[in-house]
């Protein structure tokens, strides 16, 4: 089992991408193409979001992302 050791500071919506802003300074960008329901989402939505230690909520899409599903490059783009 892994433990996450830094935590997310600050995220944003900007130009198709997602960035979120670590403790330690690292930044993790990702983008919306791909995943529908934040592809759906108005720019005031898409920054309406939730942190969490694990990863991001979007409360009005109604959508979660893991920071380990980001890492992996799993953006919500993926059907099961």
């Amino acid at each position: 089992m892994s433990t996450l050791v830094d935590k997310a500071k600050v995220a944003s919506y900007a130009n198709g991408y997602v960035t979120v802003v670590m403790e330690s300074g690292v930044e993790l960008r990702f983008p919306i193409k791909g995943n529908s329901r934040l592809e759906r989402g108005t720019e005031a939505e898409l920054n309406k979001l939730e942190l969490s230690p694990f990863g991001f909520h979007w409360p009005a899409l109604d959508e979660d992302l893991s920071f380990r599903g980001i890492h992996e490059g799993n953006y919500g783009q993926r059907r099961s």
